[in-house]
This record gives C-alpha cells, sequence and structure tokens, in this order.
C-alpha cells in the first residue's frame, strides 16, 4: 500500500482522470457511430477524401468561372493581404521584442525609438486587417451570387421546379437547399481559404526564420508532429460531416412544416386541424433538437480531444524544440553569450515558435471545418445532380414501401415513364390508347383514347380522384406519358387555370390598387370578375356549340 499512495496525489488524480474521460468518450463515439452505420449504409459518403475534392471542385469552377473575373481579383486580394498580415506579425514580434528589452535595459532612447515606430506603423496594420475583412466579405457574396444564379436557373428551367416536388422525392426541402445551404456552404469555402492559407504562410516563415536560429531540427520536428496529429484528428472527425448532412435536412423539414401551415390556413382551420399540425411541428422539432443534443455532445468530445492535442501538446513540443540549444551548454550558437543576448534570442524565437505552434494547431483544427464542409458539399452536389437529370427527364420516387411492391400487379410494373410519343399539332387534342397513371406508378386508367377538335366544349366529370386532374397534368406536360400518342398543340398554345389560382389574390388586389380612383370596393371587383365568367359560358350555351362530357 506504501507504493502506490504516494502516487495518490492531485496530479496523478487529474491524469487518470482525464484519461477516463477520453476513453469513455472514444467508446462512445464508437457506439454511436455502430448505431448508425445500419441507417446511413445506402446515403452518400461525407468524409474528406478524393470525392470530396473533386466535389468542390465542380462547385467551384462555377463559383469561379474564368480567371480573369472579380471572384479572381478579390482571392488575389486575400491571399495579398494574408501575405502582408503575416509580415506584420513577424515585424510586431521583432518590435515588441526591442521594446522590451528596452524596459529591462532601462534605455530611454531606444524605449522611445521602438514605441514611435509601433505608432507610425498602427495605421498600416489596421488597414490590411480591414482590407482582409473586406475581402473575405466581399468573396462570400460574389460566391452566392454566382452558385444561386446558376442553381435557379436550372431549378426554373421548364418545369423543373414542379417535377422536383410533384414528381421526384430525393429532394423534400429545395428551399432550404437554395438559400441557408448555398450560404452555408459559400460562407464555409471562403473561412476555410483563410483559415489554412494564413497558416500555412506562418509556418513556412517561421520555419525560415527559426531555422537559422534554433537550426532546422526544431520546425521538423513540430511538422512531424502536425502530420501525426491531423491524421489522427481527421480519422476521429469523419463523422461531422454526416450529421452536419443530417442536421439541414431536419432543418429543413422543420422549416416546411411550418411555411406548410401558413399556406393551408384556411384548409387546417376548416377542418379544425390545428391540434394535428401541433403534433407534426413539436414531432418534427423534436427530432430536430434530438439530434443537435447529440451533436452538441459530439462537439464537445472533440472539442475536448482537440485541445489536447492541437493546443496544449503542440506547446509541451513547442517548449522542448525551442529549449534544446539553449539547454545544451556545448551549442555553438550560445557558447559566448550573455545574459541579456540570452534572454533576448530565447525571448523572439518563443515568440515565433509559438506563433508556429499557434499555425499548426489551426491548420489540424481546420480539419473540423472541413470536415463539416464536406457535408454542405454533398448537399450541393445532390442537389445539381438532381436538378440535371430531372431535366434531362429523369426522376426516382421511392414513396411506395416495399410491402406495396411486392403487392403490384404485373401490369404496374411495365409502366414506363416517358415511352409514350408526344405529337404537336394545331386544333386538335388526341388521346391514342394513353393509359393515364400517377408518377408513382398507380394506374387511373388503362387506355384512354378520344379525340376533341377545334370549337368543341368539353366537361370531364367524375369523383375525387378518378383522374380528371391527372388529365390536364399530363396535357401539360407536367406529368410523363407512360405509353401511347397524344396530339396536341405545342405548349404555348395551350392556356391553363389551375384549381388553385396564384395570381388571381394577386389580380384582385392589383385591380382594386388601380381602381381606387373610381371608388369601387371589393366587392364590385370579385362580382364583376364571376359575372365575366358566367356571360362567357352562357355565350357557350346559346351559341349552340356541343358540350362534350368524360
Amino acid at each position: 500500500m506504501a507504493t502506490f499512495s504516494k502516487y495518490l496525489t492531485a496530479k496523478y488524480s487529474c491524469l487518470a482522470g482525464g484519461g477516463l474521460l477520453l476513453l469513455y468518450l472514444l467508446r462512445h463515439r464508437s457506439q454511436t457511430r455502430k448505431k448508425h452505420r445500419s441507417k446511413d449504409g445506402k446515403k452518400d459518403k461525407t468524409a474528406v477524401d478524393k470525392v470530396f475534392f473533386l466535389r468542390i471542385l465542380r462547385i467551384l469552377h462555377i463559383m469561379v468561372p474564368r480567371v480573369f473575373c472579380m471572384e479572381t481579383a478579390y482571392l488575389l486580394l486575400i491571399a495579398s493581404m494574408l501575405v502582408a498580415r503575416t509580415y506584420c506579425d513577424v515585424w510586431m514580434i521583432q518590435n515588441g521584442t526591442m521594446i522590451e528589452s528596452a524596459i529591462i535595459g532601462r534605455s530611454t532612447k531606444d524605449f522611445k525609438i521602438f514605441l514611435f515606430s509601433f505608432i507610425k506603423f498602427m495605421p498600416v496594420i489596421a488597414l490590411v486587417n480591414n482590407f482582409l475583412k473586406l475581402g473575405l466579405n466581399e468573396l462570400k457574396l460574389r460566391f452566392r451570387e454566382r452558385l444561386t444564379k446558376k442553381l435557379y436557373d436550372q431549378y426554373l428551367q421548364g418545369f423543373t421546379y414542379y417535377k422536383m416536388g410533384n414528381l421526384d422525392n430525393r429532394i423534400a426541402n429545395a428551399d432550404q437547399l437554395l438559400t441557408q445551404d448555398v450560404e452555408k456552404f459559400c460562407n464555409s469555402v471562403v473561412d476555410l481559404y483563410s483559415n489554412l492559407s494564413k497558416p500555412l504562410l506562418d509556418i513556412f516563415l517561421y520555419i525560415f526564420k527559426l531555422a537559422s536560429a534554433i537550426g532546422a531540427q526544431g520546425p521538423a520536428i513540430m511538422m512531424a508532429y502536425l502530420l501525426i496529429s491531423g491524421l489522427f484528428l481527421t480519422r476521429l472527425r469523419r463523422p461531422i460531416g454526416k450529421m452536419t448532412v443530417t442536421e439541414q435536412r431536419y432543418e429543413g423539414e422543420y422549416r416546411y412544416v411550418n411555411s406548410r401551415l401558413i399556406t393551408n390556413s384556411e384548409e387546417i382551420a376548416f377542418y379544425n386541424g390545428n391540434l394535428r399540425e401541433k403534433q407534426t411541428i413539436h414531432s418534427t422539432f423534436k427530432k430536430l433538437a434530438d439530434h443537435l443534443h447529440n451533436f452538441i455532445f459530439f462537439r464537445f468530445s472533440m472539442g475536448f480531444v482537440d485541445s489536447i492535442i492541437a493546443k496544449y501538446v503542440a506547446t509541451v513540443v513547442g517548449y522542448l524544440v525551442v529549449s534544446r540549444p539553449f539547454l545544451s551548454l556545448s551549442h555553438s550558437r550560445h557558447l559566448h553569450s550573455t545574459h541579456s543576448e540570452l534572454l533576448e534570442d530565447y525571448y523572439q524565437s518563443g515568440r515565433m515558435l509559438l506563433r508556429m505552434s499557434q499555425a499548426l494547431g489551426r491548420i489540424v483544427l481546420a480539419g473540423r471545418e472541413m470536415t463539416r464542409l464536406s457535408g454542405f458539399t454533398a448537399r450541393i452536389t445532390e442537389l445539381m445532380t438532381v436538378l440535371k437529370e430531372l431535366n434531362t427527364g429523369k426522376y426516382e420516387r421511392t414513396m411506395v414501401s416495399l410491402q406495396e411492391r411486392e403487392t403490384e400487379t404485373a401490369e404496374k410494373t411495365i409502366l414506363v415513364p416517358g415511352s409514350g410519343q408526344i405529337i404537336n399539332r394545331d386544333n386538335i387534342i388526341k388521346f391514342d390508347h394513353t393509359p393515364l397513371a400517377t408518377p408513382n406508378g398507380d394506374l387511373l386508367i388503362r387506355d384512354l383514347t378520344f379525340e376533341v377538335e377545334s370549337g368543341t366544349n368539353v366537361l370531364v366529370c367524375g369523383p375525387n380522384g378518378c383522374g380528371k386532374s391527372s388529365l390536364f397534368r399530363v396535357l401539360g406536360e407536367l406529368w410523363p406519358l407512360f405509353g401511347g400518342n397524344l396530339t396536341k398543340p405545342e405548349r404555348g398554345k395551350l392556356f391553363y387555370v389551375p384549381q388553385i389560382n396564384a395570381h388571381f389574390r394577386k389580380r384582385i388586389n392589383g385591380q382594386r390598387q388601380h381602381e381606387k380612383e373610381r371608388q369601387l370596393s371589393w366587392k364590385n371587383l370579385l362580382t364583376e370578375q364571376l359575372l365575366t365568367c358566367a356571360l362567357y359560358f352562357c355565350s357557350l350555351w346559346k351559341s349552340g356549340k356541343s358540350f362534350h362530357f368524360l
């Protein structure tokens, strides 16, 4: 017992507690990873690997389309300001060393000289820092403008916006992707560029300065430590990308259920569906909150490991490196140095090595931001892939469960989207042996054949769900044609009035504003619209033209 009692001190207790906490965090991370491995097995990987770099290069080609453009100019501005800031840091270290040396040596003359040098240099340092902030903020905005324009050009091409929400279910929250995810991606890319460029420049500059002061062996040891710790921490941070993707997806779902409540408030009020909507919103938010709790705990555990490896252990390695030439009595550099010269040399070398260790720590910690960026990159790449496929007529819909797929009939499985042929011809609408089916593959009409010539009025009647609206969705090319031939005028020669007219309210509001001078009330405007429709149908009826019923 006496042998072990000497280890029962506060120092060894702290070391043992820290080691046990580290083992617990690593074990908890391993269990969480195994728990989610089966659910995420079919999803795209979000690790920092070759696929990530290929994806981000593809997106960067959109954000920086040419060599000579404003984005390139801001990239060069940021790079030049980073170089200037690094040289400012080196100058401040040297000047600060001389100021403190003058204070310790009680030299009023040297103190005034170096202090006034610092005062004269302050506007330059402030200008460099603010130019750097200006370049970063402008580059974030420029990247967002380029990427947003590209995505919206594809999203609003033809009926792609409709197909994404009604024919394809790979992306359920396009608004979240087009707004928040694009902004966070652009901010993350620019921040990563800054957080990597500045530390790398600092490392190379301080290596050059320190090699002449303490030899090349010290910086080499620090670089080796950077490589080993970086690989270890990158391996531990791999779940961050996947958790970022999940967080953004849950944020989009929560945003969607709230916007759905606002959009359909009238229908929900008629059906007294407030309690059901409340339950849906609470369950969606709970799913988001539970994930954020897990994410916060994971970041806490990774922050604990990062602080030890990237900061404190790096500082220990730095002390070991910088102390070697001073503690070695046979070192040639300090054989004939006085105490003040040793103090000045150690202080300057120590400050540089401290800055170098901080730069190494920032590079190691930048891997965390890179892993998070891989999550945003996967989300943006998925959106670009879906938009490209929808614009070429390819879509995927997986809402049917496995049990429903097993009970499908053989006739349903042979339906191939886009297998029908559309023939453009004026003054006729003709369905020739055309199956009418939903994008999910539900067959509504097995074989639809009828013809409507110009001047013929047709009323389509039937109960809910029989395919009345589906007929016009196929006719308007919103839904794919599953077979047969469809003869109709070109898309621009047919006009459709949907069941929920999004522009009706704006049209009434516009007329009401325009007619204020004539003192027309809202009731008069609405009556005018209804009378116009009634007179139109009465004129058709009196003309003697026949109506066809389907």
